[in-house]
């Protein structure tokens, strides 16, 4: 008798389920969504996708159901963009529906909804509008941003030189060199290459950095409350963070005993000057939270991602040791071997910048991007999408556009070239994204590859132990297209 009860009521849940299933599946089609893969009750469509590899899943996905589909975390849908038409009809002519930061629930353990990159609303405005007036407007007291490179270019040709002949591998110095940058934006200050506080916040930032781009990255955004509550090296985050918030607070403090309104010497001191005007106001954006999430923001985007561009651009100049003799001859013709390399020098050099394009282009470092989301219900391409859908524009795909790039899967500046040898911008060319939300730090990052780049192949030849038939220069497998490969090179002075 308690079997035939036991069956009964087992029989009674799968029918429950089975019919949930159907009901959940018929209404879905009724919101006349973007097609896409059938999705699962609570899994969604993660069989579908590999978290290793998310861009690759999407874009061969789109093979199939188009440049616009919808996908499911969880039970949560989220359309897809594919193409550079595609992401461009919605982030720029329909910039105001589809401008809105995606939810991204890794981003926001880190930085709980403060900062620039993830937020929204008159937050996002405030912040966004401070960030870029600090990085285009402020002279960093009597200094510029690019004396500033210049000479942080300057301390890694020294580094460089310490070496002498031997190989070596290059991350650590590009880490170093993009880091101090950002070190002195923020703090007014760099630090030497060996100082333990230095190190220790880049070790900080590179272990969230990993963790963020790892499959238990991705599954935490799909099922962060599960995830963030089991053990694991995930865990590890939040350690980290709590050191990182530390040191700013402790800097903010040092700030606030030397601050001169009158003359601000880094990003600290105008957020500082902006507090003090604002500090009657009880709804004030400009509080701890946003500066640290603020800092934060910089900090990822500005080192982790410059610092592999770079990494890449070494290693393609080895593979094509041709493309490195072509920027060394125009170099000599342009700058020579004495004067210092400047930003005004890039009009006159048309391959080189070519060539740096080509770098951002073929690396694709952020080939997803970041979430955006609908910010009212909307209908695009025929597709009815509600207000608050998460968007997913794959930069990979409009980076790699084969109606706007010959060969795009090569490497190859004429991209970026016309017939006369002139250079030729290509609207496809989004590493920063498109529209409202492009990146704040897009005239810096421009300034730090130019100066970078012509300041060592300035004053050296690179070199590989390798043949360059055997290097490989597709990103290390399995990190969602983030990761570089591991290489060692070595230099000779020009």
């Amino acid at each position: 008798m308690e079997l035939g009860v036991s069956g009964t009521l087992l029989l009674a849940v799968l029918l429950s389920l089975v019919l949930y299933f159907f009901t959940w599946r018929r209404n879905l089609k009724k919101k006349n969504l973007p097609p896409g893969p059938p999705p699962l009750p609570l899994l969604g469509s993660l069989l579908d996708i590999n978290t290793k590899e998310v861009h690759m899943s999407l874009m061969k996905l789109g093979e199939t159901y188009g440049p616009v589909f919808t996908v499911y975390l969880s039970s949560t849908p989220a359309v897809v963009l594919i193409g550079y038409d595609c992401v461009k009809e919605a982030l720029i002519d329909n910039g105001d529906v589809f401008s809105m930061r995606g939810h991204l629930e890794f981003t926001y353990l880190i930085t709980k909804g403060y900062g620039v990159l993830i937020t929204n609303g008159e937050r996002w405005k405030q912040m966004r509008r401070f960030s870029l007036s600090t990085l285009r407007n402020f002279g960093m007291g009597k200094r510029s941003i690019e004396e500033r490179i210049q000479e942080e270019a300057r301390y890694i040709t020294e580094e460089i030189e310490k070496i002498g002949g031997a190989p070596f591998d290059p991350t650590h110095l590009l880490t170093l060199f993009v880091s101090n940058i950002i070190c002195f934006i923020v703090f007014g200050e760099r630090f030497d290459y060996e100082d333990e506080k230095f190190m220790t916040i880049l070790n900080l930032l590179k272990e969230m950095f990993l963790l963020m781009s790892s499959s238990l990255g991705m599954l935490i955004n799909v099922f962060p409350k599960i995830i963030s509550l089991l053990p694991g090296p995930h865990q590890k985050i939040f350690t980290n963070l709590k050191k990182l918030k530390y040191f700013v607070a402790e800097s903010l403090e040092n700030h606030k005993a030397t601050l001169d309104p009158n003359c601000p010497r880094d990003l600290i001191d105008c957020f500082l000057v902006k507090m003090e005007e604002e500090k009657s106001n009880p709804i004030t954006e400009f509080h701890f939270d946003n500066l640290f999430g603020t800092v934060l923001d910089l900090f990822f985007a500005g080192t982790e991602t410059l610092s592999r561009t770079l990494q890449y651009g070494l290693i393609y100049l080895l593979k094509y040791p041709d493309v490195e003799s072509k920027i060394h001859e125009e170099m000599d013709r342009v700058i020579g071997q004495n004067q210092c390399p400047s930003v005004e020098d890039r009009v006159q050099m048309p391959y080189t910048d070519a060539v740096i394009h080509e770098i951002q282009r073929f690396a694709d470092i952020a080939p997803l991007g970041l979430p955006h989301k609908t910010g009212q219900d909307t209908t695009f391409r025929g597709y009815n999408i509600p207000k608050d859908t998460t968007v997913v524009t794959i930069l990979a795909s409009v980076l790699k556009d084969p109606k706007y790039f010959k060969n795009p899967k090569q490497f190859d500046p004429t991209n970026f070239l016309n017939d006369n040898g002139s250079f030729r911008k290509n609207e496809s060319f989004t590493p920063f994204s498109l529209g409202k939300r492009s990146c704040v730090g897009e005239s810096l990052a421009r300034m730090e590859l130019f100066l970078f780049f012509t300041t060592i192949l300035q004053k050296f030849n690179l070199k590989s132990a390798l043949a360059p038939e055997d290097i490989e220069i597709t990103p290390e497998p399995n990190t969602n297209g983030v990761m570089p490969r591991t290489y060692e090179m070595y230099v000779t002075p020009r």
